[in-house]
């Protein structure tokens, strides 16, 4: 294992001397626990500030920590472009023919070259090309293209739908929600809405707190009917038509339509739901890092998507148990313009509440700048880790050290304003000043090699080559075959322009009509069965007493004793909002014979109790090591990621631990080691003292014997008896050299053992097995049975539209599918 493999520490580079460069025997490692306390890096053009992004990445994902990125110029798309193998064609496509060219060379003459150049800058910071198939081995990577099929497609109007419960319930939270969702979707309409003065605020806020509460999703076709038709009769204390006139909501939804009817929405409805949990774990559980790349957007559009994601990510983050580990990241990159110093848009709320909240559940938070002077410092007091690069103009630098000083001060650590400005004054490119508040004191270096290869902004036609089983999958399905008259008219439901007739006591409601009904179209309503059932699950074993919903949309079966709830649809936790009269001119299809007797309705809402009983369990997930069971609604890739999560809380734990324990161990050999090298070095200065001292006499002797000097023969048998007594003495010196240097090597043995035993247990560590080798079991709970209450059904009238050609297609949203 590589000096710099360690646990829970990312390699950003190596420590650097001004004058000097990087020193080689020392290793930049970062404490991933550090950046739950959140980052930021400032530099300008050139300073190698993306190069940093991309390594900071590349560790988190190689320690098993997911991460978001949110991409508005196209860079982090590179952490996609990994070669272990280094060869020439791996980087042929993605080099710059206009660089090769300037180089005077051919495409392929630079790719070699740029094979070459990256398998020497991996050597030169001691990286295997080994390491890059473990980076890209570690997490799935992703790239979504919200808006765009170039990537993955994200479906980011789900953020529409009902937050969990966590959010619902705090008013604080909920509020906060609200606030950002309606800013961002009137922004993406152009209004720049006051949420106190804006009636168009205020209205859609209304609808969506209301409906949210009662726990139903909506859409934006949804929208605009109850922005038409609102479900509330009083905005506050005054009357809605005071407030907002029938006409100007109409104008309101028309603009709301209209977006809806442009080419390219259709877009943002297909690919994943932008939901967090799934841009952080696959399916089984694995570690993704999911690029948001948002370069191909306009403004309104980059600061709607941003908006949501941040919202999506509060909510998910509350809905989390509290952590002291790095549970996620999430990266942004040019956060210019999002978190302003003194306007507000509707993304700063959120990400405020994010780098103030965050901490406790684990969330790391990473935004990078190149314009310092338009970020709201004050908000960024909550970074713990600022890493700071060549700025571009004193008011820059004057801006960042008002900043870190905001940091430290918050964190209570002592702020060098002298030194900060002296060591900002020189920077290199690729070299940086980290000032972390976990530390003792800030600390310069220079970043390592890049394991991805740095292509600089990807196109939408490279980000297309990256990901091409998208791009099939996304593709906008080719026209519907038209059925033949013959089978139109076999197949459809008799209509007739009055309303059938419904038995007493039998509710009767009807579906809103959320399109539009096109000129040679016509509206016919279909009758449906509307049930509702409320759960309640008990299992004390492992912890659950759970009370829930759920609602289901069926066909009228043609007899009474057949059970309509087998295909039925399962519409969510709540029904959805419903009318009590039809639209005009509409038509209705008939009722079959058993819909006309109120009998079969009883006999149908028992059938949905037994229906619900067996087919609602709570199905749970149970892990022995680490003992943990699934929370309610949780999937297995969720709780696989969450079981992630607990053993990355035991392996940080562990290794805290194994410190703790060996720390003191080493310090007390290294210093016993450095007393005993000491007493070395003055037993030889003792020794090369008594040599010399014995030498001179023995050389006094020696002179008087050979010139005869005149000495009395009991002087030179004295002299002579004196050297021999210093030769004596030097000869022992010589001796407690000998042993004092055996002491030091025996010290320093004895801390070899210490280390390799300190390398070897974090070494078990290492290897321990992780959350893929985790056996898990199945835990189903039945809703208890003298819980379950079936109120009465709801005979509902779904609309649709049909066509010339005789083709229906549901006029409502969210219910089902097109005929």
């Amino acid at each position: 294992m590589d000096s710099y493999e360690k646990l829970g520490a990312f390699y950003l580079g190596r420590r650097y001397e001004p004058g000097v460069g990087p020193v080689a025997s020392e290793p930049l490692l970062y404490d991933a626990k550090d950046l739950t306390t959140h980052a930021v890096c400032v530099g300008m053009t050139g300073s190698g500030k993306t190069g940093l992004g991309v390594v900071l990445l590349e560790e988190a994902l190689i320690d098993g920590v997911p991460v978001i990125a949110i991409d508005p110029k196209g860079d982090l798309g590179n952490l996609l472009l990994t070669f272990p193998n280094l060869q020439a064609g791996d980087f042929q496509p993605w080099i710059d023919p206009g660089e090769a060219a300037r180089k005077g060379r051919s495409a392929e003459e630079h790719a070699r070259a740029t094979a070459d150049l990256w398998r020497e800058g991996l050597a030169d910071w001691d990286q295997e090309p080994q390491r890059i198939a473990r980076f890209a081995g570690a997490a799935e990577r992703t790239i979504y293209t919200p808006g765009s099929r170039s990537g993955l497609p994200l479906a980011v109007l789900r953020s529409l739908n009902a937050p969990p419960a966590a959010v619902a319930q705090d008013p604080d939270a909920l509020r906060e929600r609200i606030l950002a969702a309606v800013s961002g979707l009137l922004g993406l309409l152009g209004l720049q809405a006051d949420p106190i003065r804006s009636r168009e605020h205020i209205l859609i806020s209304t609808l969506l707190e209301r409906a949210w509460l009662e726990g139903r999703d909506l859409d934006i076709p949804s929208l605009i009917h109850q922005i038409q038709k609102p479900p509330v009769e009083r905005i506050g204390v005054m009357e809605l038509d005071a407030v907002f006139p029938s006409a100007d909501r109409l104008e309101l939804a028309m603009t709301l339509n209209n977006l809806v009817a442009s080419p390219g929405f259709s877009v943002w409805n297909e690919g994943q739901p932008l939901d967090i949990g799934q841009l952080l774990y696959t399916p089984d559980g694995r570690p993704k890092l999911s690029i948001l790349s948002i370069a191909h957007l306009s403004e309104p559009e980059r600061m709607f998507l941003v908006t949501l994601v941040l919202n999506e990510l509060v909510s998910w983050m509350r809905a989390q148990p509290g952590t002291q580990s790095l549970r996620a990241l999430l990266y942004m990159d040019e956060v210019f313009g999002y978190f302003p110093p003194t306007a507000n848009p509707p993304s700063k709320t959120p990400m405020l509440t994010l780098l103030k909240q965050a901490r406790a559940y684990g969330l790391g938070v990473v935004l990078a700048t190149q314009n310092p002077v338009d970020l709201d410092y004050k908000g960024l007091a909550n970074a713990g880790t600022w890493f700071l690069g060549r700025l571009q103009t004193e008011r820059d630098k004057a801006r960042v050290i008002e900043g870190l000083e905001g940091a430290s001060a918050a964190a209570g650590s002592n702020f060098d304003r002298a030194q900060i400005e002296r060591t900002l004054a020189g920077l290199d490119s690729r070299v940086f000043l980290m000032n972390n508040v976990h530390e003792d004191e800030p600390v310069l270096f220079h970043t390592r090699w890049a394991l991805s290869y740095l292509a600089g902004p990807l196109t939408r036609e490279q980000i297309k080559r990256l990901t091409p089983q998208v791009r099939d999958a996304a593709a906008p399905p080719g026209p519907r075959a038209t059925p033949s008259a013959e089978g139109v008219a076999a197949t459809a439901p008799v209509v007739d322009a009055k309303r059938p007739l419904v038995p007493d006591g039998v509710a009767e409601a009807f579906l809103p009509v959320t399109r539009r009904i096109d000129p040679g179209t016509r509206l016919v309503y279909r009758p449906a069965l509307l049930g509702t059932a409320t759960l309640h699950h008990v299992r004390a074993g492992v912890g659950v007493d759970e009370w829930g919903s759920t609602a289901l949309l069926a066909s009228l079966p043609d007899s009474p004793s057949e059970s309509p709830w087998k295909e039925a649809r399962v519409l969510g936790r709540a029904a959805p909002e419903l009318e009590s009269e039809p639209e005009m001119g509409a038509s209705f299809s008939s009722l079959p014979g058993s819909g006309a007797r109120a009998t079969s309705f009883k006999r149908w809402q028992k059938m949905l109790t037994s229906h619900v009983y067996r087919t609602e369990p709570m199905v749970l997930w149970k892990s022995r090591k680490p003992k943990l069971v699934s929370q309610p609604g949780e999937t297995e890739g969720e709780f696989r990621g969450r079981l992630r999560d607990a053993l990355r809380e035991q392996r940080d734990a562990a290794v805290e631990k194994l410190r703790k324990r060996y720390a003191p161990k080493l310090a007390r050999l290294r210093d016993q080691i450095a007393r005993a090298e000491q007493q070395v070095e003055r037993e030889q200065d003792q020794y090369r003292e008594k040599k010399m001292h014995s030498a001179i006499s023995i050389g006094a002797t020696v002179v008087g014997a050979i010139f005869g000097r005149k000495l009395g023969s009991s002087t030179n048998v004295g002299r002579a008896a004196t050297a021999a007594r210093g030769v004596g003495r030097a000869a022992r010196e010589r001796g407690d050299i000998g042993r004092a240097e055996e002491r030091v090597e025996a010290l320093r043995a004895r801390l070899a053992t210490l280390e390799e035993n300190f390398l070897g247990d974090q070494e078990d560590l290492t290897n321990a097995g992780g959350v893929e080798e985790a056996e898990l079991s199945e835990v189903r709970i039945a809703p208890r049975k003298s819980d379950l209450a079936v109120p009465p059904l709801t005979l509902v009238w779904t609309p649709w539209v049909v066509g010339r050609d005789g083709i229906a297609e549901l006029a409502a949203s969210g219910i089902g599918e097109d005929e």
